[in-house]
C-alpha cells in the first residue's frame, strides 16, 4: 500500500522513501515466457518540505511514443525535481506493449479499459489492480500522457469531463492549444481516478509510434505550469508562457472517406477550416479520378487520419461541431 505517513515519510511498494530523497523502485508483477523478470520503473523525487504527491503516467498503451518522451524530458530536465511535496513519473506503464510496439498487453487487452482491476482476471487486469491499490492511492493530483491511435494525429489537447469543475481549472492552468469535453469511458484509467477522488487530466497530441517535438513541448510545458501552480516548480525554471488560451472544444464529428484510394490532406491538425473548403483529396493508383474532400462546416480540425491509404468509411478528419448528443459521443469514443 502507498502511504505518506505523519512523518513525511512516503512508502511505496514495500520501499521507504524518506523527505528530500530520490529512488527508482521497480514494479514487477509477471514474467516473459522465458522467465525474464519485466519491470517497470517508478521514478520518485522528494522534497524536504511536505506538498502534494503528483504521479505522472504515460505509456498506458505501448505504442504511444510521444507520451513516453513527454515524461522521459520532463525526468532528463530535472522538472520532476520539486520544491515541495513529492513528484512520481512512470513513463512506461505497460512495458509489454512498449517491448513490442503494440497498443495493449499481451493478453489482448487494453489496458486503460479495464481499470480497476481483478486480482484473478487477465494480465492486464491484474496489472491495473496493482498498480490502483499499491501506488495510485498516494497520489494528490494524476496527469496521464496519450498520442493519438493507428494513423490518427491528434492535435495538442487535454480532456475534461464538462460535468468536473475542478479538472476544468487544472485544463486551464496546463493551457493545451485545445481543450476538449470528452465524457468519461467505463473501466478507464480516469474513471477509476474519479471514483477515487483524485483530479486527474488527460494529454493528448500526436499519433503512436512517433515522436513529435512540438506536441511534446506542449505537454512538457504544461506540466511545468500545473506544477508551479501547486508551489512544486523548482525556482531555477522559468515557467512558460502560453501564446494563447487553450480552445474550448464541446463535439466533434468524424468525416468519413466517400470513396476508397490514396489520401492527400491539405490541411493540418489545429487548423480552422470553413464550410465547403477543399481539405483533401482521394485518388485511385491509376490517375483515373480525383475525388475532393470538403470540410462540412467550419470549425477545427481536432484529428487528422495521416494513413496514405483509406478504404470508404474511414475517419479521415475529426472537426468541431456545435454541441449535440451526437457530437458529443464521437468525441468521447475516441478518448485514449
Amino acid at each position: 500500500m502507498a502511504v505518506v505517513d505523519d512523518n513525511n515519510i512516503l512508502t511505496l511498494l514495500g520501499e521507504k522513501i524518506k523527505p528530500g530523497a530520490s529512488a527508482t523502485i521497480n514494479f514487477n508483477l509477471a514474467k516473459l515466457y522465458t522467465t525474464s523478470s519485466v519491470e517497470v520503473p517508478i521514478i520518485i523525487e522528494r522534497a524536504k518540505e511536505k506538498g502534494p504527491v503528483v504521479l505522472m503516467t504515460s505509456g498506458i498503451h505501448g505504442d504511444e511514443i510521444n507520451g513516453v518522451e513527454i515524461v522521459r524530458q520532463i525526468i532528463a530536465k530535472k522538472i520532476n525535481k520539486p520544491k515541495i511535496g513529492t513528484i512520481i513519473c512512470i513513463p512506461v506503464l505497460n512495458i509489454f506493449g512498449f517491448i513490442d510496439m503494440k497498443r495493449a498487453f499481451p493478453d489482448g487487452r487494453d489496458l486503460n479499459r479495464v481499470f480497476p482491476g481483478n486480482p484473478r482476471g487477465s494480465l492486464a487486469s491484474r496489472f491495473a489492480y496493482q498498480f490502483v491499490k499499491k501506488i495510485l492511492p498516494v497520489a494528490d493530483f494524476c496527469m496521464d500522457f496519450h498520442t493519438g491511435g493507428a494513423s490518427r494525429f491528434n492535435v495538442a489537447q487535454t480532456r475534461i469531463d464538462p460535468s468536473d469543475l475542478v479538472a476544468r481549472e487544472y485544463a486551464d492552468i496546463f493551457n493545451a492549444p485545445f481543450t476538449l469535453h470528452s465524457k468519461i469511458i467505463p473501466k478507464s484509467y480516469r474513471s477509476t481516478c474519479s471514483r477515487l477522488g483524485i483530479p486527474i487530466l488527460l494529454f493528448e497530441g500526436g499519433k503512436s509510434k512517433v515522436s513529435d517535438r512540438a506536441i511534446a513541448r506542449e505537454g512538457v510545458h504544461g506540466a511545468m505550469r500545473i506544477l508551479d501552480h501547486l508551489g512544486m516548480l523548482d525556482d531555477s525554471f522559468e515557467v512558460p508562457v502560453p501564446k494563447k488560451n487553450s480552445i474550448l472544444i464541446e463535439a466533434t464529428r468524424w468525416l468519413r472517406a466517400r470513396y476508397s484510394g490514396l489520401l492527400h490532406t491539405k490541411v493540418s491538425c489545429g487548423q480552422l477550416v470553413e464550410k465547403g473548403q477543399k481539405i483533401a483529396r482521394i485518388t485511385d493508383p491509376y490517375g483515373r479520378f480525383r475525388h475532393p474532400v470538403k470540410a462540412p462546416r467550419d470549425g477545427y480540425v481536432i484529428n487528422v487520419n495521416e494513413a496514405s491509404l483509406v478504404y470508404q468509411g474511414d475517419a479521415i478528419f475529426n472537426i468541431s461541431a456545435e454541441k449535440t448528443t451526437r457530437g458529443q459521443q464521437a468525441s468521447a469514443e475516441e478518448e485514449a
